[in-house]
């Protein structure tokens, strides 16, 4: 698919950081102390429990060592005596072992396509996908997991310092601030696979993007092959999704210059949408069948509505 070409323009000179994230006519959501304690509620969900080498904030299925107790089960030889239950065993004569939630240390990583085609929209798809990865980078923190953002342009994924604790939440928004889209074309396949060697361990990988490249199916199965829990947020402008446009026009692809004279019919729009849908579909099916998760969303939807409606129905937070 080509994307039209788009304007691209810097922040002002002696901006703020959190300008990006201020509201506008579209989405009026605020990252104020209130959004922010609403989203303190949520918690990134795993389909899997994860090894982390230190303590996190996020509770695992399976269990460990700290202070709230799960379950118990039968004494067998070589378990530590200390987790004895000398109470039950008063009452029963049989040896049980305490069992206790184990805390997991969780890397959340947000990889934000900044390719020109990410320019295109209103509002741009690139402003969306970090107005995304700001609640959701938020709460990770608020849990204690471990947060990474990443830009995807050109041929390598250029990563931040790890943040942790919601006391950071300044440093990830002026992070993701900081992101803008990039000039030339990004080949998205090299740049998964630059981002996924810099995974390391089981956890959660978030790829918000327009997939709008021949081999975007290919960086799908990059990130899938790391072992991480993989979201992929697939953004697209309500202009892809619906064009406007009608008559003789020429498409400029934003990436490499190159144009494309077509005649807009009502017969070229269907064709245009049955085609997105069965796209969009590859996608999905591609997804499940590497355990990830697929959402395809409008980037004019309200932030709140995705965060609090479409990514908990999802089971993407909850």
């Amino acid at each position: 698919m080509t994307a039209p070409s788009a304007d691209r323009r810097s922040p002002p000179a002696g901006s703020t950081p959190k300008a990006s994230f201020l509201p506008n006519e579209l989405d009026t959501t605020v990252f104020d102390e209130a959004f922010l304690r609403q989203l303190d509620r949520l918690k990134v969900l795993m389909k899997q429990p994860v090894r982390g080498g230190l303590k996190g904030g996020r509770r695992s299925v399976k269990r460990g060592q700290s202070v709230e107790f799960a379950d118990y089960r039968d004494y067998t030889m070589g378990d530590d005596l200390r987790q004895l239950d000398w109470n039950v065993y008063a009452r029963l004569e049989k040896l049980f072992v305490k069992l206790f939630v184990e805390e997991e240390d969780v890397t959340v990583t947000f990889l934000v396509d900044a390719s020109p085609s990410m320019a295109f929209g209103r509002p741009e798809k690139l402003l969306f996908a970090k107005r995304a990865a700001a609640a959701l980078g938020y709460i990770g923190l608020a849990s204690e997991d471990r947060i990474v953002v990443a830009s995807m342009a050109g041929r390598v994924a250029r990563r931040q310092v790890a943040l942790r604790g919601s006391g950071r939440v300044f440093r990830l928004l002026a992070t993701l601030s900081g992101i803008h889209p990039a000039e030339g074309p990004t080949d998205l396949a090299a740049v998964a696979r630059h981002a996924a060697a810099g995974v390391a361990g089981r956890g959660v990988v978030v790829l918000l993007s327009d997939l709008l490249d021949p081999a975007a199916d290919r960086v799908i199965r990059e990130l899938a092959a790391t072992g991480s829990e993989l979201i992929v947020l697939h953004l697209l402008s309500p202009d892809e999704l619906d064009p406007p446009f009608e008559g003789d026009l020429r498409l400029v692809d934003a990436e490499t210059g190159d144009g494309l004279d077509v005649t807009v019919d009502l017969a070229t729009i269907d064709a245009y949408k049955a085609r997105l849908a069965t796209w969009q579909e590859g996608f999905a099916d591609l997804c499940a069948k590497r355990r990830a998760s697929y959402v395809a969303l409008s980037t004019d939807v309200p932030l709140a509505d995705l965060i609090f409606a479409e990514l908990r129905r999802r089971r993407v937070l909850g």
